[in-house]
């Protein structure tokens, strides 16, 4: 299970901490999904989800303060009774000192966020997604072509490094060399990036270790991209009989999640990264509605039901 410190969660939300004397290294969030606790203000704990970030909008404040301080406290001190990760109070809402002191006894955080409750909470939850995803790590390369986010992978030494060294040449950029962390943020998305020591490094056998970003500018490299087509690359085997059609996508599957593959032949005079860039275009041409293959089967099957 993968977790993320409320300490990270508040720079990364720019959020004002309200209990400095609580350590928030030691407080972990293991939720992406956010709980606005309204029913349990009103008393009803039935299926409540202590284990979400709770976020105090202009609703839930409003509602307290009619209630008066005595009674808000007690809800809230029931509240982190549960051991919830921190409570969030959104627009700068005032927050009574009663629920400091209750803060400190029960250990939980309180924080402010400038932004308006519903901003707050579908930015909380998009970056906590992606922060506490499934995820693997694999061996390959990962580039930005044309927008498209193509994963190169194959046996070691098979030359994926140069072929991501030549993309980059061409004006591609480069997301990770070597090793790609690969999160799974939806069920229709991957993302993948370069773990931080390896970020930006290039190897290249015969030469070393080269940085991409410092030799060819910040503009050849990218931190994140999303996986939209995988290229495998393997050694020429006259025996195997290679598609040359593509009427029929091949797919591989990470993290339950499937993207189409193509598997292509190494052999001498081959310009690999060519070949990587034009399958690119050719997924966002199928993307956006045409397909070359099925045209040409189209073409064909017409002329000969005219013969």
């Amino acid at each position: 299970m993968y977790t993320v410190s409320i300490k990270k969660f508040m720079e990364k939300m720019e959020l004002e901490n309200l209990t400095p004397e609580i350590d928030l290294e030691a407080v972990e969030i293991v939720q992406s999904d956010i709980n606005r606790p309204a029913l349990q203000l009103a008393g009803f704990f039935d299926y409540f989800d202590h284990s979400r970030v709770q976020i105090i909008g202009q609703v839930e404040h409003t509602y307290m303060e009619k209630q008066g301080v005595a009674k808000s406290a007690e809800m809230v001190g029931r509240i982190m009774s549960y051991k919830v990760p921190c409570i969030v109070f959104c627009r700068e809402l005032p927050v009574p000192e009663e629920f400091l002191q209750l803060s400190a006894e029960y250990g939980v955080p309180i924080l402010r966020a400038k932004t308006d409750t519903s901003d707050f909470s579908a930015e909380a939850t998009r970056w906590l997604k992606v922060e506490l995803a499934p995820r693997i790590s694999i061996h390959g390369v990962l580039v930005d072509i044309y927008g498209e986010g193509v994963l190169i992978t194959g046996e070691s030494g098979i030359g994926k490094s140069e072929v991501a060294l030549e993309l980059i040449h061409r004006g591609h950029r480069l997301v990770s060399d070597d090793v790609v962390e690969i999160k799974k943020v939806s069920d229709a998305s991957l993302v993948g990036s370069a773990p931080d020591i390896t970020r930006h490094f290039i190897e290249l056998r015969g030469i070393g270790i080269i940085d991409a970003k410092t030799l060819f500018g910040v503009e050849s490299v990218k931190n994140t991209q999303t996986i939209d087509l995988v290229i495998r690359l393997e050694e020429w085997n006259k025996d195997t009989d290679y598609d040359r059609m593509g009427l029929e996508e091949s797919y591989i599957e990470y993290l339950g999640n499937k993207v189409v593959c193509h598997s292509i032949p190494i052999r001498p005079g081959r310009n690999v990264a060519i070949i990587c860039e034009s399958a690119a275009v050719n997924y966002r041409q199928k993307k956006m509605g045409y397909n070359a293959a099925r045209e040409l089967y189209n073409r064909v099957t017409s002329n000969l039901g005219n013969s």
